[in-house]
């Protein structure tokens, strides 16, 4: 676990220069350095620079950039690959000087060209360059766990773990991409390829990047709608046949994620996925498991003594920490430090509290992310499924009031909140994405300059006519690695801390796409096989309660500690300053949020998730321009 950064550029980037885009990234490996700059045809050089956390062979013989014996490849890489010993057995012919997975990526290659990628099991984020061939590569894992930045400037092509190195970089132009700030302001997040940034992009998850002499191709080796349908070409129906085989490979996914030189543990929040995969680290390990989880004195945020009770039953060696709200506002201040681009989940923030609690005590935990996504586990989900099966009643109702007379009397608009909903989700390329229109139209008031829309208009490319699948597949190709991973990844490499995801195995992600809907689904029971699996390990009544989630109270603190500061960033001199945003449009809009408060679900008057993505967006633009 790392973070990796580099060029390939006719520019003159001195080591220096490479040394001070590295360093930005010591917080993701404080534990060892490396760069080294190679010469190359056409008067480009090749840069290549990697901050280490040593969590596998932690002797010299794991420094990056990593050679071939022949000196043919170079590698820097971030991640694991966890079935490196499995295809370490399969390249005997390469002569071994280290213990570490990063040898057997140059050794794979060397047998198997790039199409090795398919054979990784694991999280990453690569640069390798051959030199035989004059071609680098980037390339990134299945469901993109490990960030991965790259720069098109004049034919040079500049990459990084994170946004910060480029960011250093001598000559690096800080125009922002506007046409994604009203999907940021909506959804939260900025959804690869997209970055905030023109010219900076993310490679998608499941890609490689292919670089030669400014030349630029990008191809996917893995695609979520592609995989799935190739998978459903076998189905599993058999419900104990696919309990048993689909708790074989979460065990084996887990006993692979083990393998560490340094301390591992395991994140707990008392809930199926972070319990079941504890219980399965339990049964691998030779002693307890450590464990984590934080508490608030908040009831309804909560989960603390439901993660104890868990923990005391499996018999781990469990650590909670009851953290109260100053501790979780006093990192208000760091978020847009380690999350460099603007990110507002603010569920970022107790998630950097449980690392460091983690950190204290291991290097290495692992988590249950990814259960919802792929089991069918959130609410939206049962959401979805009912509107579906109302969809047709919606279009009569829609067409019934946009009859002329009923139109000009703007009938849809006085229909209960629920059945407006229903009624106006007409959209055939957002049909899983419904939801109070009025915040896609604040978003995009917000931010006026034409962009993106809110939504993500791309439904039909995944050919199910299952509304609930359909809207799984969308949450893994957006949300999970958008939101969910980006969000762990940064707020455990703030501590220097690595976390791992079972769930998240190849074999696993793969296996959850043949098995019938029905195995994942019934009757309003979510995430079924994955619960009938937990309660193998742990009684039913220690884990069976509604989703909590973490909370942080972000109407009090807009509207109390930050008041102040969000008033200033959204003073109608300031903004025209600034040039953004609509001046006149986001001042009332957060001057009325401010003194009138939560209007109730029903009216959808509570703004605060607009506002607390505006005050992200604001507090990173201050701490970089």
């Amino acid at each position: 676990m790392c973070g990796i950064c580099g060029f390939v550029s006719k520019q003159n980037i001195t080591l220096e220069q490479l040394k001070k885009m590295n360093d930005t990234m010591r917080h993701r490996g404080p534990d060892d350095s490396g760069e080294e700059i190679f010469s190359m045809k056409d008067g480009y050089q090749m840069g290549m620079a990697q901050r280490r956390l040593s969590i596998m062979d932690l002797s010299p013989l794991g420094h990056q950039p990593m050679h071939s014996f022949d000196k043919r490849i170079s590698v820097v890489f971030n991640g694991e690959i966890y079935n490196f010993l499995e295809l370490r057995r399969e390249l005997t012919d390469y002569p071994f000087c280290s213990s570490c997975d990063t040898e057997v990526i140059i050794a794979a290659y060397l047998k198997w060209g790039i199409e090795c990628v398919r054979r990784f099991n694991g999280m990453f984020a690569i640069c390798l360059y051959d030199r035989e061939k004059d071609e680098i590569y980037l390339i990134r894992d299945r469901i993109g766990k490990k960030p991965l930045y790259y720069e098109i400037d004049g034919g040079n092509l500049i990459f990084a773990s994170e946004m910060k190195p480029l960011m250093v970089r001598e000559g690096f132009h800080r125009e922002i991409r506007r046409e994604v700030l009203s999907r940021f302001l909506f959804q939260q997040y900025i959804n690869a390829p997209e970055s905030i940034f023109e010219n900076v992009y993310k490679l998608e998850p499941g890609s490689i990047l292919k670089f030669h002499y400014g030349e630029i191709q990008i191809r996917k080796y893995w695609d979520i709608k592609e995989v799935y349908h190739k998978m459903q070409e076998n189905p599993v129906t058999d419900y104990e046949q696919a309990k048993e085989e689909l708790k074989a490979l979460l065990k084996k996914a887990v006993a692979s994620r083990m393998i560490a030189d340094v301390p591992l543990g395991a994140f707990l929040s008392g809930g199926y996925d972070s319990s079941l995969m504890t219980a399965m680290a339990q049964e691998h390990a030779k002693e307890p498991v450590k464990t984590f989880s934080i508490g608030f004195s908040e009831a309804r945020y909560n989960e603390a003594a439901y993660a104890a009770k868990v923990a005391d039953y499996l018999g781990t060696k469990h650590t909670e920490l009851y953290i109260d709200e100053k501790e979780m506002f006093d990192l208000v201040e760091s978020i847009p430090l380690y999350y460099d681009e603007p990110f507002a989940d603010s569920s970022q923030i107790p998630t950097m509290l449980v690392s460091r609690l983690a950190r204290e005590d291991v290097t290495v935990a692992l988590s249950g992310d990814g259960g919802d996504e792929f089991f069918c586990g959130y609410n939206i989900y049962e959401n979805v499924h009912q509107a579906q099966m109302l969809d047709l009643l919606g279009g009569m109702v829609h067409g019934v009031c946009s009859l002329p007379g009923l139109r000009r009397m703007r009938m849809e608009e006085r229909l209960p909140f629920r059945v407006r909903v229903i009624a106006g989700n007409r959209n055939k390329e957002t049909k899983t994405q419904f939801g109070a229109g009025n915040y896609v139209v604040r978003a995009h008031k917000m931010a006026p300059e034409k962009g993106l829309p809110c939504h993500y208009p791309v439904e039909s490319a995944y050919q199910v006519s299952d509304w609930q699948i359909r809207r799984m597949l969308l949450d893994m190709d957006t949300y999970l690695p958008g939101d969910i991973l980006c969000k762990v990844d940064r707020a455990s490499m703030k501590y220097s801390l690595e976390a791992r995801c079972p769930i998240l195995d190849k074999d696993v992600m793969e296996y959850s796409f043949r098995m019938s809907h029905k195995l994942k689904y019934e009757k309003g029971n979510k995430k079924r096989i994955l619960k009938d699996i937990a309660y193998e390990y742990i009684p039913k009544e220690l884990l069976d309660r509604p989703k909590v989630g973490f909370g942080v109270p972000l109407d009090k603190w807009l509207r109390g500690p930050l008041k102040e500061q969000l008033m200033d960033m959204c003073s109608r001199d300031y903004l025209r300053k600034q040039g953004i945003f609509d001046a006149d449009f986001v001042a009332d809009m957060i001057e009325d949020y401010v003194r009138t408060g939560d209007g109730g679900p029903a009216t959808g008057a509570n703004y605060s998730k607009l506002t607390w993505s505006f005050f992200t967006f604001q507090q990173w633009y201050r701490a970089y321009f």
